[in-house]
Order: structure tokens, then C-alpha cells, then sequence
């Protein structure tokens, strides 16, 4: 589920900014932009669920008859544990950022403090859940595995992830003009970013079930937007 997630919040992130770019309704990019969020969050929780389903049962734990499934646990010793939830922490704050946007008459400091700020910050969870996928596939080292699919998830949403941050940089309203840095970086980086995002998924999805390899999931062994 965690790939399909995936691979539809990055391709509706991906149309938002080519429909942006074409001077299409705000309306309708925004739309699009809520609804692909909706599926990068379902994707974040998805690979949460895949860490904590995937992790063996507490020592303390009563005996089951069988295997049920687990919605939540606390594992902040695992990496991938930690990868899967701060990603997830990432797209919630991709979702505040998507329905301020629907906001009109806003200022500029309005716009940079509920639009951009959790925007940015969604940003840096992306970052940071792909640099701990990152080690989880290199056993606690950031190396390059090109013979792992795995390795290829985390490395593809990583970079999908850098570029949400170029465009979340040029996203910024300056208060002089009201008007965003770049466009063009903002609407691009956006779309070359999900379209990672998207391809990310896609390998995820014919690679053997992990948590976060987006994600940018991510985004892993044990195991990822945006």
C-alpha cells in the first residue's frame, strides 16, 4: 500500500506543478495538491505500519494465538522506525501548508508563516527521514549499493527530497513585491521532485516489502514524499 501511496501522491504532486506552471486555476492546482498530499500521508502512515508490523513481538507481550495487526508501537531504537515516523511528521505538515494555501486576501508574512514555514519544514522531515533510510541501507554509513533495489528507493526519493527543498526555498513570498522568489524553481523543483517521488514508488512496489523506502520510504533491509 505504502508504494501505491506513493506513486499517486508523487504523480498529483507532479501534475499540480506542470498545471501550475501552465497558468492553470488556482482552484484546481490547489485541489490537486490536497489530494496528492492526502496519498503522501497515507503512504508516511503505510510505512510506519510496515515497521512496526515487521519488528518481533516485546518480550513483555501476552502470547497470541495468532498474528494481528499492530497500528502503532513505540521503537525509537530502530532507524527505520525513526525514518518512517519523521516522514510522516513531514507530510502533516505538507497537509497544513496545502490547506492554508486555499486561504485568499492573505499578507505575505501570513502567507510565509502557515503556507511556507510548514511547508519548509515538511521539507527537512523529508531530508532527514531519507538521510536515516540512508544509513539503514548502508548499515549505519551513507554508501552508494547500486545492486540493491532497495538502496535505489532511498536514493531516488533522497534526491526527490532535495529538490522540494530548492523549491520550497524559492516558495518564499519576499514582502517587498508579494511575490515569490522564483516561480519557475518553485513549480519545477516541484514536479522533477514528486516525479521522484512517483519513480521511487514504483521501484518500492516490484522490491520486497519494506517501511520507509519512499519514501522517501522513502526509504531499507528492515524497511519512506513529500
Amino acid at each position: 500500500m505504502a508504494s501505491c501511496a506513493f506513486v499517486a501522491g508523487g504523480s498529483l504532486f507532479a501534475l499540480g506543478a506542470f498545471l501550475a506552471q501552465q497558468g492553470a486555476a488556482l482552484v484546481a492546482v490547489n485541489i490537486t495538491y490536497l489530494v496528492g498530499g492526502f496519498f503522501f500521508s497515507l503512504g508516511g502512515y503505510a510505512s510506519i505500519l510496515l515497521v512496526v508490523n515487521a519488528a518481533q513481538p516485546r518480550p513483555s507481550a501476552p502470547p497470541s494465538s495468532g498474528e494481528r495487526m499492530r497500528w502503532w508501537d513505540n521503537l525509537p531504537a530502530q532507524r527505520d522506525w525513526r525514518s518512517a515516523v519523521v516522514l510522516f511528521v513531514g507530510t502533516l505538515l505538507f497537509a497544513v501548508s496545502l490547506v492554508a494555501a486555499f486561504a485568499s486576501g492573505l499578507t505575505p508574512r501570513q502567507s510565509d508563516g502557515w503556507i511556507w514555514l510548514p511547508d519548509m519544514l515538511g521539507c527537512v522531515c523529508f531530508l532527514l527521514s531519507g538521510h536515516l533510510a540512508m544509513l539503514e541501507v548502508g548499515d549505519g554509513r551513507v554508501t552508494v549499493r547500486v545492486h540493491l533495489l532497495t538502496w535505489w528507493v532511498v536514493a531516488v526519493n533522497q534526491l526527490g527530497s532535495v529538490l522540494f527543498i530548492l523549491a520550497g526555498l524559492a516558495a518564499f513570498v519576499r514582502p517587498a513585491t508579494s511575490t515569490e522568489v522564483d516561480v519557475g524553481i518553485v513549480n519545477w523543483g516541484t514536479f522533477a521532485g514528486a516525479v521522484c517521488f512517483a519513480i521511487g514508488g514504483v521501484i518500492q512496489s516490484i522490491d520486497r516489502p519494506t517501511p520507509t523506502r519512499m519514501v522517501v520510504q522513502q526509504s531499507h533491509e528492515h524497511t519512506g514524499p513529500t
